[in-house]
């Protein structure tokens, strides 16, 4: 049974002519929704997409994230690519 804060979601969205995704869990969906709805009135499409980007941007690069130790998911993956490239450099220089 789909929540009434996702109701409401996707309610909005129809309304400002925005297709939503159908999510197994609804999860995703209601995290970006409960970010953007406490933003208040939106005024568009325009800004409802811009918010999204800004609150994808926060979540891949700026959040931190316990299980890899407290860092930005893009900090992580940056440095097992610096590690993987070292031991690239390591076995050709063997």
């Amino acid at each position: 049974m789909m929540s009434p804060f996702i109701s409401m979601w996707t309610m909005a969205c129809s309304v400002l002519g925005i297709r939503t995704s159908n999510f197994s869990t609804g999860r995703s969906a209601s995290t970006v929704a409960e970010v953007i709805w406490h933003l208040g009135p939106l005024r568009g499409v325009d800004q409802v997409e811009m918010e999204t980007l800004i609150w994808v941007d926060w979540f891949n690069n700026r959040r931190l994230l316990e299980p890899i130790g407290d860092i930005p998911p893009r900090e992580f993956e940056e440095a097992w690519y610096t590690r993987q490239a070292g031991a690239a450099t390591e076995a050709v220089l063997k």
